[in-house]
C-alpha cells in the first residue's frame, strides 16, 4: 500500500475512522429551488463514502440567506431534512460518515437570490474584488445591513435548529462554518469586522459569535460531534485580517477548551495574497485532531501525518474528479484532475460522471 501513514484509523471526537483522508466541504449547487438536495446528490456523496470523512457542501442554516445562485442545499426545513436523510442513509448503507457542515452566506449573499432581502453582515462593507451569479446574471456584491447585536441570539438560535435537524436527517455530526468569508468568518476577521461592543474590537469580542455557535452545536451534539472550519490567510470573498497567526491561536485554544471532534484547518490563500504559518499555533493550542486543507498532494500528506503536523487530510477539488480518491491514493496512481467549467454547473456532467479507477490500474 503507498502513502501507509493515511490509512491507519484516526479518532475524531466519538468518531474513529478507518483512514486519515476526508472528503472536504465542496459546493457544487445541485439542490433544487427550495434548496432541497436532488438524487443526484445522494448518488454523489454515495460515490465518495469511501473517505475517512465526508464533509458536506455549506448547507444553509437559515432561510433567506443563499449566496450560490440559488442552488445550494438547505437544512432548515421538513423537505430539506428528508431529502438528507436519504444522503446519510445511502452514505452509511456503504460504510460511510458524513457530517452536515451548517453556514450563513452573510455578505455574500445577494437581494435578487432572497426575495429582495438586503445581505446582513457585521459591517456595513461589500465584497469589492468579484461580483456574483444571480437570476439576472452576474451582479456586484450589495452593501449589506451591519446585524445589531439584538439580533444575534437569532442567528445562533437558527444555527441550533440547523444542528437539530442535521441530526433527525442521520447526519454523525456537524461542522460549523467560520471560514471563506462567510458571516461567522465575517465576525471573525477585522478586515469585515469594523465594529465595536461585544462583537467588535480584540479576537475575543469578534471570534464571540463563532463560539456562541459552537456552544449551540455542541449542546445538542455534544462535543465529540462537532468541528470547526477556519481559513484565517484566505482571502477570498473579499477577506483579510491584520494577524492570521493570533487569530488562528486564540480560537484553536477556545475549540480546544471545548473538547471538539476536530479543528479544520485552512493552510493558505486561495489568491496567494496572504501568507503565514497557521498549522503551527493550531497545532500547538488544539489537542484534538487537526485537519489540514488547501492543496495537499498525496506525498504531501503522507509526509504531514507521518511527521504528526496534522492529524487527517481534507482533499478538496480532486474528490470532486476521482470518487474512489482512497483506492487510488492507496494504489498509488495519479489522480484525474476535474473540469472547472463543471464545478458549479446543472445536471451529472462533472458532478456524477467521473468515473472510478479502472481494477487493477
Amino acid at each position: 500500500m503507498h502513502h501507509a501513514s493515511l490509512f491507519t484509523p484516526v479518532t475524531l471526537g466519538a468518531l474513529t475512522l478507518p483512514n486519515r483522508i476526508v472528503m472536504s466541504a465542496l459546493t457544487r449547487c445541485r439542490a433544487d429551488a427550495q434548496h432541497v438536495p436532488t438524487d443526484p446528490v445522494v448518488e454523489y456523496y454515495t460515490q465518495r463514502a469511501s473517505s475517512g470523512l465526508i464533509l458536506s457542501e455549506a448547507t444553509m442554516a437559515i432561510e433567506g440567506h443563499s449566496a450560490f445562485a440559488g442552488s445550494e442545499p438547505g437544512i432548515y426545513s421538513a423537505a430539506q431534512v428528508a431529502a438528507w436523510k436519504k444522503v446519510t442513509d445511502s452514505v452509511h448503507a456503504r460504510g460511510g460518515k458524513i457530517f452536515c457542515q451548517i453556514w450563513h452566506g452573510g455578505r455574500a449573499c445577494h437581494s435578487l437570490l432572497n426575495d429582495g432581502a438586503q445581505p446582513v453582515a457585521p459591517s456595513p462593507l461589500r465584497i469589492t474584488n468579484d461580483e456574483t451569479y444571480t437570476p439576472q446574471g452576474k451582479k456586484p456584491y450589495e452593501e449589506p445591513r451591519a446585524l445589531r447585536d439584538d439580533e444575534l441570539p437569532g442567528i445562533v438560535a437558527g444555527f441550533r435548529h440547523a444542528a437539530e435537524n442535521a441530526k433527525l436527517a442521520g447526519f454523525d455530526g456537524v461542522e460549523v462554518h467560520g471560514a471563506n468569508g462567510y458571516l461567522l468568518d465575517e465576525f471573525l476577521r477585522d478586515g469585515s469586522n469594523q465594529r465595536t461592543g461585544a462583537y467588535g474590537g480584540p479576537i475575543a469580542h469578534r471570534a464571540r459569535l463563532l463560539l456562541e455557535v459552537v456552544d449551540a452545536a455542541t449542546a445538542v451534539w455534544g462535543a465529540g460531534r462537532v468541528g470547526v472550519r477556519i481559513s484565517p490567510l484566505n482571502s477570498y470573498n473579499d477577506m483579510k485580517d491584520s494577524d492570521p497567526v493570533a487569530l488562528t491561536g486564540y480560537v484553536a485554544a477556545e475549540m480546544n477548551r471545548r473538547g471538539l471532534a476536530f479543528l479544520d484547518l485552512m493552510r493558505g490563500d486561495f489568491f496567494g495574497l496572504q501568507k503565514g504559518d497557521v498549522v503551527t499555533p493550531a497545532r500547538r493550542e488544539f489537542k484534538g485532531a487537526l485537519l489540514c486543507g488547501m492543496g495537499y498532494t498525496p506525498e504531501e500528506a503522507e509526509r504531514t501525518v507521518a511527521a504528526g503536523t496534522a492529524d487527517a487530510i481534507a482533499f478538496g477539488h480532486h474528490y470532486i474528479s476521482n470518487p474512489d480518491l482512497v483506492a487510488r491514493v492507496a494504489a498509488g496512481v495519479a489522480l484525474t484532475e476535474p473540469d472547472a467549467n463543471t464545478f458549479y454547473s446543472p445536471g451529472p456532467r462533472g458532478y456524477t460522471d467521473y468515473p472510478a479507477m479502472v481494477s487493477g490500474a
